[in-house]
């Protein structure tokens, strides 16, 4: 509710008591005129932004003063809107020195110009650690970026917008996915479809349907299983003989779609294909469980945490751990102790998953590992939400000599997403090498969102 005018107030009072008189110093003043806005200010509110870091330059180059706060402040998020983040950094540790409580509005800011100004970077590696981030992201207004990446020379990158589109459930960008039904890559038009079918898409059911008929491969299995998200349950039964294929990559696909799908009557499909000939079949059927998210796929993960090929033991332990339940720790303890470094580290993920919380010493010993693609995988294995008792750990992690472990480790302690991790988080958003500085501002951004959406 407003304030009363003290003059409201005064005649208020005066009604309710006519012969109280009212100190002077109840009086009524007279209304203050609102300070007009500086010039920095003014010109900020007007998106000229070179206009406000001309002002702040020329307030330092002028040895009688120093810039305000308020015009640091503003140059510092003028830097920022104007993807400048490198030149916003400096400033922020001119307000906010060593010791200091973080202003998170102005971080955030600086974490959001550092992923955002690498989207179209000539390096296919630093768009795509950007890309990743925005991917990832729970804002509303990142659904122009990723329409902006179903452009990107980068077939990777296409690929994963047109799924981001899907999982973030951006119907308004529907037109974009039906275009790149036309892309020349096979994987950005399955991702395409898959999304399409995701968002219920009706209007693309004919083209799909024309698709599963012509196509002779995957992509006719994964039209298949968009229709099927449309409304056309005969599908299912393609998708079901597919699984069955001669052809491994088609049987792949089958696997992959009846994962998403998640129809309890197609479980057993899944849970067969553990038992499938070929190592890349058995092992994308052990990812599929772990989509699948039914604990009783876990007897069939089981057998393939006992396979020959690494491979399949390692994405097995880590659907293992997505599915949980009480005898996880017995399944995958004895990985850890697997000849198989992947193995291991996989078998660390799956535990942590699982809520085991006695893993850190045997995480701790993998990250002094002599390969760096191993530290790596053991800063990802940390990756889990609210597992706190990693950050030291990934604290070393992040200080690594190489960079993929440094960079595995800044989006695991963003993963975490407690506010602890921010000292770290802040440590690599001054790394030598981009694709971690747009990693750690995006774990920024996790941290910081999550602790506003917690507070609002």
């Amino acid at each position: 509710m407003p304030s009363l005018n003290p003059v409201i107030l005064s005649l208020m009072l005066l009604a309710l008591s006519p012969h109280q008189i009212i100190p002077a110093s109840a009086k009524a003043k007279p209304a203050r005129h609102k300070q007009a806005a500086s010039p920095a200010a003014q010109a900020f509110d007007a998106g000229e932004y070179d206009q406000v870091i001309r002002l702040y330059q020329t307030a330092r180059a002028d040895g009688a003063q120093t810039p305000s706060t308020e015009l640091s402040r503003l140059a510092l998020r003028s830097y920022a809107r104007l993807g400048r983040p490198e030149d916003a950094w400096p400033l922020y540790q001119q307000l906010i020195p060593d010791g200091s409580p973080d202003d998170l509005p102005l971080l955030r800011e600086i974490a959001w110009a550092t992923v955002t100004s690498r989207m179209r970077d000539p390096q296919e590696h630093i768009r795509l650690a950007a890309f990743a981030v925005v991917a990832e992201s729970r804002m509303q207004d990142v659904g122009p970026l990723l329409e902006d990446s179903l452009l990107d020379p980068s077939v990777v990158i296409r690929a994963k917008a047109a799924e981001a589109i899907g999982r973030a459930k951006l119907t308004s960008r529907a037109g974009t996915l039906i275009r790149a039904l036309d892309d020349r890559a096979p994987s950005v038009r399955i991702a395409a479809m898959t999304s399409l079918g995701e968002l219920g898409v009706l209007s693309v059911r004919e083209r799909l349907i024309e698709i599963a008929r012509r196509e002779e491969g995957p992509e006719s299995v994964f039209a298949a299983g968009a229709l099927i998200r449309l409304g056309r349950e005969d599908m299912l039964a393609d998708v079901l003989g597919a699984a069955t294929y001669p052809d491994a990559e088609i049987r792949m696909a089958a696997l992959g779609v009846l994962g998403r799908l998640k129809r309890p009557t197609t479980l057993s499909v899944l849970t067969q294909a553990v038992y499938d000939p070929d190592p890349s079949v058995r092992a994308f059927a052990a990812g599929a469980l772990g989509e699948f998210g039914q604990k009783s796929g876990l007897s069939a993960l089981t057998h393939a945490l006992a396979d020959e090929d690494a491979r399949v033991r390692a994405i097995a332990a880590t659907s293992a751990g997505r599915l949980g339940g009480p005898h996880i720790r017995s399944l995958l303890q004895p990985l850890l102790r697997d000849a198989d470094d992947f193995v291991r580290a996989s078998a660390l993920e799956g535990l942590v998953r699982a809520g085991d919380q006695d893993v850190l010493l045997t995480a701790a010993h993998l990250a002094k590992h002599a390969a760096p693609q191993v530290r790596a995988a053991v800063a990802q294995s940390l990756a889990v939400n609210g597992y706190k008792q990693a950050i030291p750990l990934l604290e070393q992690l992040v200080r690594d000599p190489q960079p993929q472990p440094r960079l595995a480790a800044a989006r695991a302690l963003g993963h975490v997403g407690a506010p602890a991790a921010i000292p770290a988080l802040k440590k690599a958003l001054q790394d030598s090498e981009p694709a971690v500085r747009i990693t750690a501002g995006g774990g920024l951004l996790r941290v910081i969102d999550r602790g506003r959406t917690r507070t609002s």
